[in-house]
């Protein structure tokens, strides 16, 4: 084995690829690292990605041939492993799964070093079944079941081809050994440090700081236009069960505040139905600009959901916004500026507010907090651990 990363031939495996999130980006910045890797991947929207990844040679399996994939994949998770073993990585010598799903699964080539980023041991497999398929009737839940138990049989099967795995928060690293019975070393995701921050920085010394007239605020995105800077919470989100963004609708249901959700996703229709009050606006889908702005001129981004690590709380902390959220997950290494709430019930969401309302936080210094999260740091500790641990490999051999 070589021992100089950048003539090695590098192979990166990605779940699917239609849209930019978290693990997205995460795989954003490993192609930063191996800009000549091949992409592996069940099924792309090269339109739906970053430039980056979109420039990358990109393999895709026979899922990107069926007709409406986007739309319907989900219900096709058993099939998923087989897709994934229906792939082999050609030539590489350090293949580098980024996976919350099966990508971990993909066929290696014999003598190659496969390092696995792992977003999460599956979640429909392990832990929040309940979360996800509550809804639906015994009989259908009892067939799913079954296609489960073969695929923790899979999932914990394909940890063989695995020489180390990476895990994204230290609370990732302690399921992984529970779930795998593996060790791993944690490498946290990236943050666009340098976009992400506070409203003085983002408008420059001509806006007057944080405060800016209503004019000032007109041109900027819709977020700020309806009301003065500051004068509502936030919340990002996906619209999937598991990010509970329910009970944040429900909890502004029963306060007189006003409640901003940008995101979109399967549930749409449902939080749509649960607003009660007219101060909850929906804006869908945003421009990155745009959440960089909402972030900034927000009173606090809540966040709800027991997270693998939240990417999320650490932009809008990065825009000066301070953060209430869940007690439990990856939340307690990401917030480090705001207030936390013990159980998930729209309640305990109210009263944390009127809490957090009782407090003072300094923008700057909350954006200060984490800028150790930064994209140089991931790039510089991501190397790091993959090349310390392949060079271990190559003396052992």
């Amino acid at each position: 084995m070589k021992k100089n990363d950048e003539i090695m031939k590098v192979a990166l495996v990605h779940d699917w690829l239609i849209h930019m999130r978290g693990g997205e980006k995460v795989l954003d910045a490993l192609a930063e690292l191996y800009p000549d890797a091949t992409l592996y991947t069940l099924f792309f929207d090269r339109k739906r990605i970053s430039p980056r990844l979109a420039g990358l040679r990109i393999k895709a399996s026979f899922l990107q041939c069926l007709p409406g994939i986007k739309s319907y994949y989900r219900w096709l998770l058993p099939l998923l492993p087989w897709a994934i073993r229906s792939m082999k990585v050609e030539d590489a010598e350090l293949v580098i799964s980024s996976s919350h799903c099966v990508a971990k699964g993909i066929r290696v080539p014999p003598g190659a070093y496969h390092v696995c980023y792992c977003h999460t041991p599956m979640r429909y497999l392990w832990g929040l079944q309940d979360v996800y398929f509550s809804r639906y009737l015994s009989p259908v839940r009892y067939l799913m079941e079954a296609v489960f138990c073969f695929l923790r049989k899979w999932d914990l099967g394909t940890n063989e081809n695995v020489d180390l795995f990476v895990a994204n928060s230290e609370y990732i690293k302690k399921r992984i050994k529970t779930v795998y019975h593996r060790d791993a070393v944690v490498v946290h995701p990236p943050v666009e440090m340098g976009f992400f921050r506070p409203i003085s920085v983002i408008a420059g010394p001509s806006s007057g700081g944080a405060k800016r007239s209503q004019n000032e605020m007109a041109t900027t995105p819709a977020v700020a236009r309806d009301d003065k800077a500051g004068d509502y919470y936030l919340a990002v989100s996906h619209f999937v069960p598991y990010k509970r963004l329910d009970l944040v609708i429900e909890a502004f249901n029963g306060l007189d505040r006003r409640l901003v959700v940008i995101g979109s996703g399967p549930l749409a229709s449902q939080y749509q139905k649960l607003r009660k009050s007219e101060q909850i606006s929906f804006l869908g889908g945003v421009s990155d600009e745009e959440l960089r702005e909402a972030y900034a001129v927000s009173r606090a981004l809540i966040f709800p959901t027991e997270e693998d690590f939240g990417i999320v709380p650490l932009e809008a902390q990065s825009c000066g916004a301070p953060v209430i959220a869940f007690r439990k997950g990856g939340a307690l290494e990401t917030v480090k500026s705001g207030v936390f709430f013990d159980s998930q019930t729209p309640e305990a969401i109210r009263e944390a507010v009127l809490r957090f309302e009782g407090q003072s936080f300094d923008r700057g210094e909350v954006a200060r907090k984490v800028q150790g999260f930064g994209r140089d740091h991931f790039l510089q500790s991501m190397k790091e651990a993959v090349m310390d641990h392949f060079e271990k490999k190559a003396t052992r051999s």
